[in-house]
């Protein structure tokens, strides 16, 4: 089996139950496609509108821009290796705000046209990445200098989350979701 061949197969909108119809007409409607990865959770509706309504509010605006969260989402996708989400993420950061020159820098973001605070985030997901135990208590009183306590709770929760959704998307061969048609 190969890496493009999905290990389950991938449930479209006419296969799916009406709750999860819900689900991807509400998906096709904000991003103008509906994710593979949500054609796989779809096998369990209640799950697929769980993980809906936790991106939505996670990397949505709130305490931390969207654009910005999305783009930790992409560099945990970078560290893990994963086509998928970097793709998907790379996307919703420009649909969202983020600069052609900021979503490229993100592998080397240390170089890249952000914030110290910025940098700092990023910083903060390359040592989740390597183990919570990486944030000693040294770097941690770094991050409270920069980053209100709402805002370390989404930063610390988008890096985290971005450390499972490759690893399910990765491990079952979901292919890339191809981007939506320009109108």
């Amino acid at each position: 089996m190969s890496a493009t061949t999905p290990r389950i197969p991938l449930l479209e909108r006419d296969k799916v139950t009406p709750e999860a119809q819900a689900i991807y007409d509400a998906l096709l409607a904000q991003r103008g496609v509906v994710p593979n990865m949500f054609k796989v959770l779809s096998y369990n509706p209640g799950i697929a509108a769980a993980m809906a309504g936790f991106l939505k509010a996670l990397l949505g605006d709130g305490a931390l821009k969207g654009w910005f969260k999305e783009l930790v989402a992409v560099r945990i996708s970078v560290l893990m290796k994963s086509e998928y989400a970097i793709k998907a993420h790379n996307a919703s950061a420009r649909k969202k705000g983020a600069s052609d020159a900021q979503i490229a820098a993100v592998p080397d973001f240390e170089k890249g046209p952000y914030s110290g605070k910025e940098k700092l985030g990023f910083r903060l997901a390359d040592r989740l990445h390597r183990g919570p135990q990486e944030v000693d208590d040294a770097f941690y009183a770094e991050l409270q200098k920069e980053f209100a306590d709402t805002e370390l709770v989404e930063l610390f929760l988008t890096a985290s989350a971005f450390e499972m959704f490759p690893r399910f998307i990765d491990g079952l061969h979901i292919p890339v979701t191809p981007l939506p048609a320009s109108k």
